[in-house]
């Protein structure tokens, strides 16, 4: 019997889950609980509860609502989650998201069950962040425990003279100092699991951050066999030790000497997973419902090479846009209809397939710069 799917958050990941879900016989409805009315979600035909993604009674009403509840955001009260487990199925588990929704527990958590991850320790206190730095020495990364997103909770100390900014910088939130790791490149692996503990990986993806933000993915990434093949491991292991099924966002470094550290998870579908929509058997966002649901996974089979990259808003630019207006045979373009344009929101992203990587960037190069959206 088809089921009826409810999802916290209705951005940019919701709207293509929920595309996903309307070619998909198992699946009744969608509904999604979102601040943002007529949010991109709902513009695909999901349902919508217009409030905040950790309102209780919204969170409530949306269980009455659903038979299985999953998230494209972090947001989501877990407390609140956990009390409806027994009325709903939800996943990934509430406990696996309270874990990932604080960044010092979620290293504990990877620390804890043997998984790779660079040194970190806690800050409650300015002593605290000058014995960290002590400790690991500078430049170091100092991050808030909860809530940030795309890098916007992250600050690099350069020294020990920043200390008392940087923690000014928080505002009191609760923080953790990791050592800085001298990567030679960014990497994602993403990761499913079913309700019956089938998993599947999708080959490693190679990342590129600019800001804080991923401005560019290459799949499959250009490092050797032994390390995506580590890096894959690394994925499977961390799924399962954690609670739930879902697709998961797995992300690592990988060091000069071919060692790779995890980075942060994401308990769901992930932006370095958009590529799958046009190279794969299998969509994240398929793979994400099938997992819930208790379908059997897909196949995680690539067509060929890809590369995606996202289409931010412009610095210093806040209201409507037009579209970028550019076309290839081998491009296609994604916007996620997003009413407002803020600096480096995430607006939209085009995906290249193609025979080889190197035509795919060679492309790119050329058309990057009408890759953007107009003011209007």
């Amino acid at each position: 019997m088809a089921k009826r799917l409810g999802i916290i958050g209705g951005g940019q990941l919701g709207m293509m889950l929920a595309e996903a879900a309307s070619e998909m016989p198992q699946v009744s409805g969608v509904t999604v609980l979102d601040p943002v009315p007529g949010c991109p979600a709902a513009q695909v035909g999901a349902r919508q509860i217009i409030a905040g993604f950790g309102d209780a009674d919204a969170i409530r009403k949306l269980a009455e609502v659903s038979d299985v509840i999953t998230y494209e955001i972090e947001s989501g009260d877990s407390a609140v989650l956990e009390s409806l487990s027994d009325s709903v199925e939800i996943n990934p588990s509430p406990g696996t998201l309270h874990t990932i929704q604080d960044k010092l527990l979620q290293k504990s958590f990877l620390k804890e069950h043997g998984l790779p991850v660079p040194e970190f320790t806690r800050v409650d206190s300015l002593d605290h962040l000058r014995d960290g730095l002590a400790r690991f020495g500078c430049p170091a990364l100092l991050k808030a425990r909860t809530g940030g997103y795309d890098g916007r909770g992250n600050r690099v100390v350069e020294s020990a003279d920043e200390a008392e900014g940087a923690v000014e910088y928080f505002g009191g939130a609760p923080l953790m100092l990791e050592r800085f790791v001298p990567y030679v490149m960014e990497i994602s692996v993403i990761v499913a699991r079913n309700t019956a503990g089938q998993t599947a990986t999708y080959p490693a993806v190679e990342n590129t951050h600019k800001e804080n933000i991923l401005r560019q993915t290459v799949s499959p990434a250009r490092i050797d066999a032994r390390t995506a093949a580590r890096a894959e491991e690394i994925a499977l292991e961390t799924i399962r030790v954690l609670q739930g099924a879902g697709v998961f966002g797995i992300e690592m470094f990988v060091l000069p000497d071919h060692t790779v550290l995890i980075n942060e998870i994401a308990p769901r579908v992930h932006n370095s997973g958009h590529h799958t929509l046009q190279s794969a058997r299998t969509t994240q966002f398929q793979q994400h419902i099938r997992a819930v649901l208790g379908m059997d996974l897909g196949s995680t089979e690539l067509h060929g090479p890809a590369v995606m990259y996202n289409i931010l808003g412009p610095s210093g630019y806040t209201g409507p846009y037009e579209p970028p207006s550019v076309s290839h045979p081998n491009m296609r373009l994604k916007m996620y209809g997003k009413a407002t344009s803020k600096p480096l929101r995430k607006l939209g992203h085009v995906n290249l397939t193609g025979a080889d990587t190197g035509t795919l960037l060679d492309m790119l190069d050329s058309v990057r710069d009408r890759l953007v959206v107009t003011p209007v």
